[in-house]
C-alpha cells in the first residue's frame, strides 16, 4: 500500500510539473510545444485516475486506451477523440485554438477528478 501512495504523490506531482510547463511555453506562444505538454499531463491525468480506481497505470498508449474504454469510457472518448491532434504534433505546427482546446479539456480534467 505504502507504495501506490508514494505513486499516487509522484502522480501528482508530474501532472503539476507537466502543466506548469505547458502553460510557460503557451505563454511563448509555442502552441505546439504547448500542446505536446498538455498531452502529457492528459496522458498522467489519466494514468493517475487508473492507478488510483484500478490500481494498475498503463503502459503503453494501446493499454491505457482499453483500460479507459472499460473503466472509464467519458475519459476514453476525449481521448479517442482528440488522438489525432496529438498526432498531428509530430509533424504540423499547431495553432492557438487547437492548443486552447486541449488546455481547456486538461483543465477540466484536472478539475472533474479533484486532482489539485
Amino acid at each position: 500500500m505504502l507504495s501506490v501512495t508514494i505513486d499516487n504523490m509522484s502522480s501528482v506531482e508530474q501532472i503539476k510539473i507537466f502543466k506548469k510547463s505547458a502553460d510557460t511555453i503557451f505563454d511563448t506562444g509555442d502552441y505546439t510545444s504547448a500542446t505536446i505538454l498538455y498531452f502529457k499531463t492528459l496522458f498522467a491525468i489519466e494514468d493517475f485516475i487508473l492507478l488510483q480506481k484500478i490500481g494498475y497505470a498503463p503502459k503503453d498508449y494501446t493499454e491505457r486506451f482499453a483500460l479507459l474504454k472499460k473503466n472509464f469510457p467519458d475519459a476514453y472518448k476525449l481521448i479517442d477523440v482528440e488522438f489525432n491532434t496529438y498526432r498531428d504534433t509530430y509533424s504540423k505546427l499547431i495553432g492557438k485554438p487547437t492548443c486552447l482546446r486541449i488546455k481547456k479539456a486538461v483543465e477540466d480534467e484536472i478539475r472533474t477528478n479533484k486532482i489539485f
